[in-house]
């Protein structure tokens, strides 16, 4: 049973996690594509740059992306970690190894951007050279629009993004797996009329209770999801980052104004005014519009029910958090997935 779900096509809903992939590839600003342990796409490219969709389509330059796709992937498995390299035409991309076990069943291929700091990438490896300087240097020359548009990033900021999607995906991947075998475990002893015990793989939870475990694995890769979203609190007010920082860590939670003004040691009043002085709105507001925005998330990437999010996120019942968000968004929760998954 372990080696059939060692296809990635048989841990992952491939449409959910394409949508997982163009958020991330929105997000992170860099050209995502996911492969199978032979090099394989298994999904359509997300945010795939002007430059590289026409490198690719040339048939003497297609070869080329090819051979950094498989050789990037072979080393990120043998280092384990997210392999940092150029392409042929000096562009940053990225190797991010899926694993389970050990078992090497995929990657995540990112990139497509140009170092903004060049000096510190000077130890990074061209993966593959051209064997011919002039055809690549004609091609270039040709396509040099399309590359000076490529986005700019700082080597930091590269490293940082392919440590997150490394967690992130190989996190996700994990628990599918896990969701899929304990399905398919009941599903095996509902058929045969057997007891199961689960006692033997997860201590303290029986038979009745597995709606409750495929909801806490559901909402566990929803939390990985919101965890590694990009936020704006690292600039804030270094007087208000434990206000921010514990509503960050505490999303289900409905955190008071003076809650927050305590764990940053300040009266209500003075926190209420600085912390309106700092985002612009006040703290209701602010707060109210986090969570539509990590509502927005998780209908987009999850199959979790309306009334689910509306728990996840702190909210008294369903019909405030349904007028709340059309408050924000102009529509309510079910359209907004509906129009998403359209698209």
């Amino acid at each position: 049973m372990i080696k059939e779900y060692l296809h990635i096509n048989k841990i992952l809903d491939l449409d959910k996690w394409k949508r997982l992939q163009d958020s991330l590839a929105t997000v992170t600003k860099l050209a995502i594509l996911t492969v199978d342990y032979k090099g394989i796409p298994v999904t359509s490219h997300s945010s795939c740059q002007a430059f590289c969709q026409n490198v690719r389509k040339d048939p003497e330059l297609l070869p080329y992306c090819q051979k950094c796709d498989s050789r990037g992937g072979l080393e990120a498995v043998r280092l384990n970690e997210p392999y940092i390299y150029l392409c042929h035409f000096n562009i940053i991309d990225i190797a991010i190894p899926i694993t389970i076990d050990g078992k090497y069943i995929g990657a995540v291929m990112a990139g497509q951007v140009k170092l903004a700091d060049p000096e510190k990438g000077t130890d990074l490896e061209q993966i593959v050279r051209s064997k011919n300087v002039s055809m690549h240097d004609a091609k270039m020359k040709h396509l040099q629009a399309d590359y000076d548009q490529l986005p700019v990033m700082t080597y930091e900021e590269i490293v940082k993004i392919s440590n997150m999607l490394s967690l992130l995906c190989n996190y996700i991947v994990e628990e599918a797996l896990n969701k899929n075998l304990l399905v398919e475990m009941f599903e095996k002893a509902s058929g045969n009329q057997e007891s199961v015990n689960l006692s033997t793989i997860l201590p303290g939870y029986s038979i009745r209770n597995i709606e409750s475990i495929k909801k806490e694995m559901t909402n566990a890769i929803a939390d990985a999801y919101l965890k590694n979203s990009p936020n704006d609190t690292d600039s804030v007010n270094p007087v208000l980052q434990p206000a921010f920082e514990y509503i960050h860590a505490h999303k289900s939670e409905q955190v008071s104004l003076k809650q927050a003004a305590e764990l940053c040691h300040l009266s209500p009043s003075y926190f209420s005014r600085l912390f309106a002085k700092e985002t612009g709105e006040n703290f209701t507001t602010y707060l109210a519009k986090l969570k539509i925005k990590w509502a927005k998330q998780l209908l987009e990437v999850t199959d979790m029910p309306v009334s689910q999010i509306s728990d996840e996120l702190g909210f008294n019942e369903s019909g405030y958090f349904i007028k709340i968000f059309k408050k924000f968004e102009e529509i309510t929760p079910a359209l907004y997935r509906k129009y998403i998954q359209e698209q």
